[in-house]
């Protein structure tokens, strides 16, 4: 006897009109429709970088549309072959309509992905900064490792990473590293990554093999649009050359062409190294010094401790989001979601998804349950 899904296929459905509400997709057409109407004037063109900001952003309204038409026609078709496999007993279209849900289900969890993001700079591009911290020059490579985790997980995303600076370290890893991480929600997404990861594993360096900590700071910052105005006077900057290096300090180019930004009145440095002229290095600097200084501006003018990034804590023991402990067991787990898995390779490999889903999907149950608070005691 065949299944009846109809149960499943209205739940599904109730779920995706509720995202659709949190999504506010209404008001994000009537947003596509003046977009749209923007890009046939004559003079549209004019300004470059302003025309592609405005084809972007309206590529963004209308592939979020788009999803979520695509779900609510793919549920239409489910419900038709729901009912034929019911009435006529066909399994093969019961099979069908199996798979379907599976597939609708999954799609829908992107979609309600999506609908948490929406903070003023959450659908942007991520400025990604690792520090080593505490743990020696083994905090190097665990840096390191963290880059290529990152990195890895934003492929799996089809992101696009360009790596700025990535220094070797002294003997093993990396001093520090900056890549931006380009794509749909990266920053939203990637804020469940900042913060102090501590490693445990058996030191790769120490002859007796003893077991080691180390501890690595990722740090998540929006890019900023460019109508986000930050002011960098010229006589507050010092600029510095060098010579670019790559792995174990050898020289990849006979030019100086990396730059170094040193902000005088904060005290704030930024190295770019991995572009291909100094010119390129410098502005690439300088779009990750107005993030950092946008940063800054909104902690002082802010009542809560810095709402882009979280507290900054001491890159050390107690101050962690989330443990990965290679020995004597091995297993990740997140300090503030609970959530843990035994399988520390493929999360070192970039499968990532349950930990930054999980963040969020925590996230938004606590601002929800803060909400409802506040208004029972209004």
């Amino acid at each position: 006897m065949i299944e009846d899904r109809s149960t499943d296929i209205q739940a599904l459905r109730e779920r995706v009109e509720e995202i659709a509400g949190y999504l506010h997709l209404d008001a994000k057409r009537a947003d596509l429709s003046a977009l749209e109407e923007r890009t046939t004037a004559p003079d549209f063109w004019d300004d470059q970088s302003a025309a592609q900001r405005i084809m972007a952003q309206a590529a963004g309204l209308r592939d979020e549309i788009e999803q979520y038409e695509s779900i609510a026609s793919a549920l239409d078709d489910l419900e038709v072959a729901n009912e034929l496999a019911v009435s006529e007993e066909d399994e093969d279209l019961a099979a069908e309509a199996t798979s379907a849900i599976r597939d609708i289900t999954r799609r829908t969890k992107e979609l309600e992905l999506a609908s948490w993001f929406t903070g003023e700079f959450d659908s942007g591009d991520a400025l990604v900064t690792i520090l080593p911290g505490q743990g020696g020059l083994e905090a190097q490579d665990w840096a390191e490792m963290l880059m290529k985790m990152l990195i890895k997980y934003a492929g799996n995303r089809k992101w696009k990473v360009d790596v700025h600076d990535a220094p070797a370290g002294v003997e093993l890893g990396i001093d520090r590293a900056v890549l931006t991480i380009k794509g749909r929600n990266a920053y939203g997404m990637l804020a469940s990554e900042n913060g102090v990861h501590r490693l445990v594993r058996i030191s790769p360096t120490d002859e007796k093999k003893r077991r080691q900590t180390t501890f690595a700071r990722v740090e998540v910052l929006p890019v900023l649009p460019d109508e986000i105005e930050v002011e960098i006077r010229d006589e507050d900057l010092r600029v510095d050359v060098y010579r670019s290096s790559g792995p174990g300090g050898q020289s990849v180019n006979t030019t100086d062409s990396a730059v170094r930004l040193t902000h005088i009145p904060t005290g704030i440095v930024v190295t770019c190294q991995n572009e291909k002229s100094q010119l390129k290095n410098k502005e690439t600097a300088m779009k990750i010094l107005r993030s950092r200084l946008y940063e800054v501006e909104q902690e002082k003018r802010a009542a809560e401790l810095d709402a882009l990034k979280g507290e900054r804590q001491e890159i050390s023991f107690g101050s962690q989001i989330r443990n990965y402990v290679l020995y004597p067991y091995q297993m990740v787990k997140d300090v503030r979601t609970g959530i843990e898995t035994g399988d520390v390779d493929g999360v070192l490999g970039g499968d990532l998804d349950e930990f930054v889903v999980g963040y969020h999907r925590w996230r938004v149950s606590g601002e929800q349950a803060a909400a409802v608070g506040a208004g029972s005691n209004d």
